[in-house]
């Protein structure tokens, strides 16, 4: 049986410049630090659509302005980190900081939740016809993080 696949990327040129902290590091990735964030999806079909593709790659719009929503411009601050209340207030308080809060931080986690909104749109898109297998992102060329669907 043959699979057709298809790779679409965000790259870091992009300027999806996000911040965020792990508060829990014993090195300066406990401190705020910021990418431009990469983004790398791959989709897999067995079938292709009425116009012999696997996704129209337009349909990656939605999936882009979510990214845009979280990850460009942003500061994401892990929910139990211990200066929560006082990175939150850089957005409530001070209008200083776009925050976005999430259970966990790290290229992991960011596409962890990259992948688990992008698989629900693209199924929902294709009448399941259409797969996720992974998404990878990127801090830099040296740094990356990928979560696959096995």
């Amino acid at each position: 049986m043959k699979t057709f696949q298809v790779i679409k990327t965000f790259g870091s040129e992009r300027g999806f410049s996000c911040a965020f902290r792990q508060w829990r590091a014993d090195s300066n990735c406990k401190l705020i630090h910021g990418y431009s964030l990469g983004f790398k999806f791959t989709l897999e079909a067995s079938e292709l659509d009425e116009k012999s593709w696997v996704y129209d790659f337009g349909g990656f719009s939605k999936i882009q302005q979510w990214i845009k929503d979280h990850f460009d411009h942003t500061l994401v601050i892990a929910k139990d980190d211990p200066k929560f209340q006082e990175l939150k207030n850089l957005d409530n308080d001070l209008g200083i900081a776009k925050v976005i809060e999430m259970n966990e931080v790290g290229c992991e986690k960011f596409a962890e939740v990259t992948f688990e909104f992008a698989s629900s749109y693209i199924q929902e898109q294709t009448n399941n016809r259409v797969k996720l297998i992974s998404v990878e992102v990127f801090e830099h060329g040296a740094n990356s993080a990928v979560v696959k669907d096995i």
